[in-house]
């Protein structure tokens, strides 16, 4: 368990394809929920403690990341602003602290190219560089899958968060890929597990459903991100942060 004393954060997370808001279940289904902008202005203003903003298709369609999209959101933003999704190599994390990111994450690049993760890290400071890591459970243990949840890699979910901690990541983005979109809950298991083999910041991904499903999970992560529940107004971040208060999870109000 993490300790309770330290400041949770909660992040809305905008998937982007098309320089428009999507969110799917289980990685596919993909709907409109709006503009960037606008939903970033509107998190900000709610409390939220950061913004994750991921490229979605810019992987499996091998092209660079969003730059104006990226652009536009740090412009109306004070909160740091987190971005992923195309990010391949230096050039490419470059270009997007360059268009205003406080974080870069990787995901597939780091599977491929483990080292990219200590070069990045050594270029901006670990505090900057995220690794993003999206696992689906099988049997008692948690596989990773690379490009946006097309390809099994075979590695397991909790020795690759230990290795990505070693490599120089600054914080780990689990999402599990089984809970994500179907607002039933976070997969607490894999949070509790990694939250015992690593010591960097966890950010919890996948599933929110309730406010109680925050409670859960942050007893073990550092963060918790979600979509689906604020886009569509089920939950509000700030009712959600004085719930948590009231639950002894502390958090920034």
């Amino acid at each position: 368990m993490r300790p309770l004393g330290i400041v949770r954060r909660i992040v809305p997370c905008l998937d982007v394809d098309a320089s428009v808001v999507v969110k799917g279940i289980n990685f596919e289904g993909l709907r409109i929920m709006g503009d960037p902008v606008e939903l970033a202005v509107r998190y900000e203003e709610e409390g939220a403690d950061e913004i994750f903003l991921l490229d979605i298709t810019a992987t499996i369609e091998g092209r660079k990341t969003f730059l104006k999209t990226i652009s536009n959101v740090a412009s109306v933003l004070s909160i740091p602003l987190g971005v992923g999704g195309g990010i391949r190599g230096l050039e490419d994390a470059d270009a997007a602290f360059k268009a205003g990111a406080d974080k870069v994450s990787i995901n597939t690049a780091a599977i491929k190219n483990p080292e990219l993760i200590t070069m990045l890290s050594r270029e901006y400071g670990a505090q900057s560089i995220v690794v993003a890591i999206d696992v689906k459970k099988r049997g008692n243990s948690w596989r990773v899958y690379m490009e946006s949840g097309k390809r099994e890699t075979g590695l397991d979910g909790i020795e690759w968060a230990r290795r990505a901690e070693e490599l120089g990541a600054g914080e780990l983005l689990i999402t599990s890929i089984d809970a994500d979109g179907t607002r039933a809950g976070y997969d607490v298991e894999i949070y509790k597990a990694i939250s015992e083999v690593v010591n960097i910041p966890v950010i919890a991904s996948g599933g929110a459903g309730r406010v109680e499903h925050f409670v859960e999970v942050l007893r073990y992560a550092d963060a918790a991100l979600a979509a689906s529940v604020f886009h569509m107004g089920l939950i509000s971040i700030q009712g959600l942060k004085a719930y948590l208060m009231e639950a002894g999870i502390k958090v920034r109000t």
